[in-house]
């Protein structure tokens, strides 16, 4: 797939994002709980960019944001060139919730499941027009589950369901596609064939994918680009160009958790002359845009 010309409209920008919550306290004001601070990053159209961080970590209200649920209390977030509230009218993202055991329990099809997609951005659910039936079936087919399409979603495996909420984003027709913790509960195969599934995406489609996670391997298989995010970010490049000490730092708190506080002894690579030390070495102007 052909780079992005350097002056096109990102898929999606972040500038000086910040969001703080009320922190709860018994009949008084507590202040603030700052969730997110100086988020500026730029996703190219048609990149792979993988969020990673701990649970707390800012990932849920950086989703709410982009997906306009939340307001942007500082800075500002354009989905390419419209505000988030602006990009969900239009259909310009598509949203892939984790997995969900009472929806695996709602008595409906594929087909029915796939529809909601577009059904759901309608008032009062109204009927599909022929168009939103057009891109139901071509989503299925894409996602390989066109012969699963009558099947109750409670009788599908957990790659089975994850293509359906796939498809069912993809249905409304978005360019952005945004998945929250998308492999929880799928094995290290089905992990890898998840970012081969996204990676085809991507070629046939022209789609920005985000994915959203905790987890490193998911992230690392899936991903052109790294964003490490602990509130604010820590480093955004290639999964290669990932150093211990900036896993360190992203998961400290989780690690502290454990184990108490800890110090890790990791340093750049350049900065490093023990020959029995083996880094990989990555060109972080390649990565795309910066903070």
């Amino acid at each position: 797939m052909s780079e992005p010309a350097p002056n096109a409209t990102p898929a999606i920008d972040y500038v000086g994002v910040g969001f703080a919550y009320p922190r709860p306290v018994a009949g008084g004001d507590g202040g603030t709980v700052e969730a997110l601070r100086d988020i500026t990053l730029r996703v190219e159209p048609g990149e792979r960019l993988g969020i990673l961080g701990p649970n707390g970590a800012g990932k849920t209200t950086l989703m709410r944001i982009t997906l306009g649920l939340l307001p942007c209390q500082r800075g500002t977030v354009r989905i390419f060139g419209r505000t988030p509230e602006q990009a969900r009218r239009e259909r310009l993202i598509g949203y892939v919730p984790q997995r969900s055991d009472a929806e695996l329990a709602f008595p409906i099809s594929v087909r029915q499941a796939v529809e909601l997609g577009p059904a759901g951005r309608l008032t009062g659910f109204a009927r599909l027009s022929p168009d939103d039936r057009r891109r139901v079936e071509e989503s299925m087919s894409l996602l390989g589950i066109a012969d699963l399409a009558d099947r109750p979603v409670g009788k599908l495996s957990g790659g089975q369901f994850q293509r359906t909420l796939i498809a069912r984003a993809l249905a409304v027709g978005a360019r952005v596609l945004l998945l929250d913790e998308p492999t929880v509960g799928i094995d290290v195969t089905g992990q890898r064939r998840f970012a081969e599934l996204l990676s085809g995406l991507r070629d046939r489609l022209g789609v920005t994918i985000v994915v959203v996670s905790h987890d490193l391997r998911t992230i690392a298989a899936a991903s052109d680009r790294v964003a490490c995010l602990s509130r604010t970010l820590h480093s955004h490049v290639a999964p290669e160009g990932l150093t211990p000490a900036v896993l360190a730092e992203v998961f400290r708190h989780d690690v502290e958790g454990v184990f108490g506080e800890v110090h890790v002894d990791a340093h750049p690579a350049a900065d490093c002359d023990d020959p029995a030390h083996h880094h990989h070495h990555h060109d972080h102007a390649k990565g795309g845009g910066g903070a």
